[in-house]
């Protein structure tokens, strides 16, 4: 008909056809965090390679002397010097000494050295850049200024001053390898603490401001509920990054000490002292200095590659 438009009736969307189900996606399983983290550490194959390499050698010096019985002061001349055989695997010494026996013993108090150090820079560290990170003004100057004095201090020959005038006094108090080993950990980790203290000061400044620490000083939260419960949680990544690099300096720091006389008395075989017992005897005993010089190289190494891996494990940014 003319001047008539054609009607089009509009159509719903059609339901779907019956015995076509829906197919809903499964829901995503939640990974911990503690598990998410193992498995971005193992797909860090160099990081994953040295944790299992420390990891003998942690176990050897832990359980080696129960293996290997030989005493670390029994004395034959009559194999002085003697080269790596069956009955001495890395040789004696010029007093016919074993080594493996010697380097078992010494890497315990090496390793011991470093992870005590390690824990006094870390806690010195995070105590020192969370008070500066949550304060302001002349509290966090006068807390930076403590640190830069003490970066600023020439580190190796104060250390070598302190043990020289404090060792004997703690040798009579606490015995000779108890008193020495308390201070050269309290030295070696008075001096590593400034480098912790900046990194936290840092993550404290970028965390403070997030809206989850704004959440809960708007509810009410303390100053010390916010750095315990929210900010200080979320910084401790890269301390354990700072705190991986400083147990192989703490190692270094020992081994030098013990190199230049002022470590642990001669009769506690660390493995810095038996390469300065070694360094007169380079020309025909090699090995005296090369296996404690390598076990010093392998186990710092090893420590330095794991915090790379833990650097990329614990940065969400990172694809692994």
């Amino acid at each position: 008909m003319a001047g008539s438009t054609r009607a089009f009736p509009t159509a719903d969307v059609a339901a779907p056809a019956a015995g076509v189900a829906a197919v809903a996606a499964p829901p995503r399983r939640r990974v911990a965090p503690g598990r998410e983290a193992w498995r971005r550490f193992r797909r860090h194959r160099l990081a994953f390679a040295s944790a299992a390499i420390l990891s003998l050698i942690v176990l050897a010096v832990l359980f080696g002397p129960l293996v290997w019985r030989v005493p670390i002061n029994d004395i034959d001349f009559t194999a002085t010097l003697a080269t790596p055989s069956w009955q001495h695997p890395f040789g004696t010494d010029d007093l016919g000494q074993d080594l493996l026996a010697r380097m078992l013993y010494g890497g315990r108090i090496s390793i011991a050295v470093g992870l005590a150090a390690m824990m006094v820079s870390v806690v010195v560290g995070t105590i020192v850049g969370s008070l500066a990170g949550i304060s302001r003004g002349s509290v966090d100057a006068a807390l930076m200024w403590l640190t830069d004095l003490f970066l600023s201090l020439p580190q190796l020959p104060l250390l070598l001053l302190i043990i020289y005038l404090f060792r004997d006094a703690l040798k009579a108090v606490a015995g000779p390898e108890f008193g020495v080993f308390v201070l050269v950990v309290a030295v070696i980790g008075a001096f590593r603490w400034m480098p912790v203290a900046r990194l936290v000061r840092a993550q404290f400044f970028s965390l403070r401001e997030k809206e989850f620490v704004e959440a809960a000083r708007a509810l009410g939260a303390s100053t010390t509920r916010q750095v315990v419960h929210h900010i200080l949680p979320n910084a401790l990544g890269p301390v354990i990054v700072a705190g991986t690099i400083d147990v192989a300096a703490a190692i270094i720091a020992e081994s030098t000490l013990s190199f230049l006389g002022l470590g642990f008395p001669p009769d506690i075989p660390t493995w810095g002292r038996i390469l300065f017992d070694a360094k007169d005897n380079l020309d025909v005993a090699p090995h005296w200095a090369l296996i404690p010089g390598a076990a010093i190289f392998l186990t710092v190494l090893t420590i330095n590659f794991i915090g790379d891996g833990l650097r990329d494990t614990l940065d969400p940014r990172k694809v692994m």
